[in-house]
């Protein structure tokens, strides 16, 4: 009898953002999610962007962590890596697999289907 784990990922309100079968995609978007948060948090604090929605600073900030790498190539005064050609999907969950802290909370849950 096989079982299938299934891991879901969700935001600091409780609302589910990702369901994965994948432990490794779950953890890379839970730290992503968590660099959003701080992303926004940074923009909150020092007024950028006063007037955009909540919604769309959530996008954009979840755009930013998901794409940590090309961001910190652009901000030392490189230019991004090419994206792949159109029709092809960039799994971008290896810009942000890094282990979360052991210290730190995690959104992930693991669960098991029954059979």
């Amino acid at each position: 009898m096989a079982v299938e784990i299934e891991y879901i990922v969700k935001d600091k309100h409780g609302t589910e953002r990702l369901r994965t079968a994948d432990k490794k995609a779950a953890d890379a978007y839970d730290k992503a999610l968590e660099i959003a948060d701080r992303l926004a948090q940074l923009l909150h604090d020092d007024q950028v962007l006063p007037v955009l929605p909540d919604a769309d600073l959530e996008e954009l900030t979840i755009y930013l962590a998901r794409n940590a790498r090309n961001v910190e190539r652009v901000l030392k005064g490189k230019e991004p890596e090419p994206t792949p050609p159109s029709g092809e999907h960039e799994d971008h969950t290896e810009l942000t697999a890094e282990k979360p802290a052991k210290d730190a909370e995690s959104n992930v849950t693991k669960l098991k289907r029954a059979p």
